[in-house]
């Protein structure tokens, strides 16, 4: 079977059709240097290069070796001495890893339980997989192993988990691990400390029973009927949040099929590896609810348990008929057709992305367009770095990056900087490409939301409206298009379809979510079966959200257009500000759900603030979030909360300060308009004594989260968010010669200074 063309290139045949995806292999590495990233409009897939020829006629971009961690060849750059300097040696680095349709890219990794759905539906769907994959993603588990026990978290930071081990643990064995490499064997032998993978959550069983690997009694029924629930039942799952829905969709239609590959050699092998005991002794359906306790973030209810009793021991034994079985089997396959139309196949994300692969296997045919189109798809979820080959948490973040990097130029006061126009004009060329200019069809069928004027967090081929991505760019554009001498390419018209579109989004609380205003109640978590994760059923009022929306309707009516929708837009933003108020707490903060954590949403809520006129001396909310973050204030002048937080609740310091987290408690105090420059000069100094020579950061702790649990990077934040504070501060107190003449001494633990490049 030869795999299909990737953008044109012919990928190697599989070099195996036994047992194992690839023969064993020596602990090598490809050569970095013929590795390439393509970017068409937004769609970003790695190629590797086999022949000289090719090498020679595509030259490595200075962005493949920052991403590659390959010399880039860069000069350095005149030591910065005020922070509007280091701004722009910072923007110097940056604007040479812009690619050409106008975005940035980044690795968006952290989480550990993506590679396995889709290693094993490549494995189950005979996908051949190229050598240079194989190896490089045995190099990157390999490289993220816990040191000390061998094992792997939920995520890059967390501590090992039945989880991430086992599933892990098969990854390596499916793309030619040997069982007896030591590595392997440390592996394994903390997977069997840990119980064995009969204590995995739900997602990990599912996953195995697909490979033959478990018996589909140990997994809790995930029943395709649900979708059949009139739209009334207060569970039907369209009123999920839209990851869940997308994710129990296919899971719900490959568990009713009992899809299970024939045994291999090597599938036979994994059955005694993966357990502590031997496979034919293991009573499967007294594991469906075991879990190792350590992972049970949240812990199935006495609810959801009757509710599987109940599944388990009566409805599919007794009640449930075949006719019942196929209609709902086909409803939701259609379900899946649609997500794959309106996505041209990208899907959601990487977790339905697989799923859906493999259904369409399921009822499509090994040798269908919807099978070979998917396979095709899967290569944009996939990230090359000096580690090795990851899968990204989406298939980028195209949009937002883009977005937030326009807004910190032009917050730093550089935007009207000839040398910056021209990146500036192509960031913008790019935003106007990816703005979705039509609905979904028969959106009301497939439960979406209006995305017409929307952006994507990624591209608008992903297509989901996403709140604060459609605000984010809009407030980009605006703030562009108004500068004289920039083209105007978003039209009036698609300015206010953003706005038409972000106006139905609106919560009854005031708030905001992120892809769908709340369509179920809170108490659905009770049927919450993924357990490592919160808050993950239905949608909820996002402080980062509600921010963002507030701050671009504000932008909106102040500089582009006071009379469209006035009253509306009024209201709306009245109940917002509202929201933003109740939904602080008694000390000052604000809870993050998408980044870390209390730093990162305080950061939105007072810039929000401020966007309506509420600041530090007319506020005693303001002033009391700039009280929190003082309060926290490390001895080197910066911030550092590590993503504990966002698991208890509870800020949590980072045993250091932190370039991003500094950067955002400099900007919401300078939104907030707090008065006192010392403690912000501070945050200054810290921030520029790690700058390297050629204007960029070292890499810190990861930054962002999802569903309280799971941590994911934005390394580009480390660029975009220190442009932004650096060129704030100069506009508000100037260059200053108290910083010009500070001297900038890295704080204990940083990196050096020094950098070869």
């Amino acid at each position: 079977m030869i795999e299909q063309p990737l953008n044109g290139d012919l990928l190697k045949q599989s070099q195996s059709k036994s047992d194992k995806v690839h023969g064993d292999q020596d602990d090598g590495r490809t050569d970095l240097r013929r590795w390439r990233l393509l970017d068409e409009r937004g769609r970003q897939t790695w190629h590797y290069l086999g022949s000289d020829d090719e090498v020679n006629s595509w030259p490595q971009s200075t962005a493949d070796k920052y991403f590659l961690s390959l010399p880039t060849e860069l000069s350095r750059l005149p030591n910065a001495e005020t922070p509007l300097a280091s701004a722009r040696n910072a923007l110097s680095y940056f604007s040479q890893l812009q690619l050409q349709p106008g975005n940035w890219a980044c690795e968006y990794g952290g989480p550990m339980f993506l590679l396995p759905g889709l290693a094993i539906t490549w494995y189950v769907t005979e996908t051949p997989v190229p050598e240079h994959i194989s190896i490089e993603i045995r190099r990157y588990l390999f490289a993220r192993q816990n040191p000390v026990d061998g094992g792997w978290g939920l995520h890059i930071e967390a501590e090992s988990s039945v989880f991430g081990t086992a599933m892990n643990y098969v990854v390596l064995r499916l793309l030619g691990a040997s069982e007896d490499d030591k590595r392997v064997v440390k592996a394994r032998g903390m997977l069997h400390k840990l119980g064995g993978a009969v204590n995995g959550p739900h997602w990990a069983k599912f996953w195995l029973s697909i490979l033959g690997c478990m018996e589909w009694d140990a997994v809790n029924p995930v029943p395709p009927e649900l979708w059949l629930l009139p739209d009334w039942v207060p569970i039907a799952p369209w009123r999920w949040w839209i990851h869940m829905r997308q994710v129990f969709l296919p899971m719900s239609y490959i568990a009713s099929k009992g899809f299970r590959y024939p045994l291999t050699p090597l599938t036979r092998q994994l059955r005694e590896e993966l357990y502590t005991q031997p496979y034919s002794t293991v009573d499967f359906a007294s594991h469906r609810n075991s879990i190792s306790p350590a992972e049970n973030y949240h812990p199935k209810t006495m609810l959801l348990n009757t509710v599987n009793h109940f599944l388990v021991l009566a409805w599919n034994p007794y009640l449930r008929t075949n006719s019942i079985r196929r209609r709902a089997e086909e409803w939701a396959f259609e379900l899946i057709k649609r997500e794959d139309e309106n996505t041209d196949f990208a899907n959601l994300g990487p977790v339905n992305g697989p799923m859906n692969f493999l259904a369409c296997y399921i009822h499509d045919g090994p040798q269908s367009y919807s099978v070979e189109r998917h396979r095709q798809r899967m290569h944009d979820f996939l990230w090359m770095k000096d580690e090795g080959m990851l899968m990204n948490g989406t298939n980028g973040v195209q949009t937002w990056d883009t977005s937030f990097l326009i807004q910190a130029v032009v917050e730093a006061g550089l935007a009207n900087d000839p040398e910056w126009k021209p990146m500036l004009v192509k960031a913008l060329d790019f935003l106007d490409d990816q703005q979705i200019r039509e609905d979904c069809r028969e959106q009301d069928v497939c439960y979406r939301q209006r995305r017409k004027g929307a952006w994507a967090f990624s591209t608008k081929e992903q297509g989901y409206t996403v709140s604060d991505c459609t605000s984010e760019a809009l407030k980009s554009i605006i703030l562009l298009q108004q500068l004289p001498g920039f083209p105007r390419p978003v039209s009036d018209e698609r300015i206010k379809d953003a706005v038409d579109t972000l106006l139905t989004m609106q919560n009854r609380s005031g708030g905001f979510a992120s892809y769908e205003p709340i369509r179920g109640s809170k108490y659905m978590e009770y049927l919450n079966a993924a357990e490592v994760f919160g808050r993950i059923m239905v949608e909820y009022d996002y402080p980062e959200c509600t921010t963002a929306v507030v701050t671009a309707l504000s932008l909106f009516t102040r500089v582009h257009d006071s009379q469209y929708r006035k009253d509306e837009i009024a209201n709306v933003i009245r109940r917002a500000v509202q929201w933003i108020i109740k939904d602080q707490r008694a000390d000052g903060s604000w809870y993050g759900s998408w980044g870390i954590c209390f730093t990162y949403a305080g950061m939105f809520a007072l810039e929000s603030l401020a966007s309506v006129g509420r600041t530090y001396s007319n506020d005693d909310r303001v002033v009391a979030g700039c009280k929190f973050f003082l309060d926290r204030q490390m001895a080197d002048g910066g911030w550092g909360e590590s993503y504990k937080s966002c698991l208890t609740g509870v800020y949590t310091p980072h045993e250091k300060s932190q370039v991003v987290q500094t950067c955002w408690v400099i900007i919401a105090l300078l939104e907030a308009q707090y008065p006192e420059r010392g403690p912000i000069e501070r945050a200054v100094k810290m921030v520029m004594s790690r700058q390297l020579d050629d204007g960029s950061w070292a890499q810190e702790a990861i930054e962002g989260v999802f569903n309280k649990s799971c941590m994911i990077s934005y390394p580009n934040y480390k660029f975009i968010f220190p442009i932004k504070a650096l060129g704030m501060f100069a506009k508000r107190f100037g260059d200053a010669k108290a910083v010009n003449s500070c001297s900038f001494s890295p704080a204990p633990g940083s990196p050096s200074q020094k950098k070869s490049i």
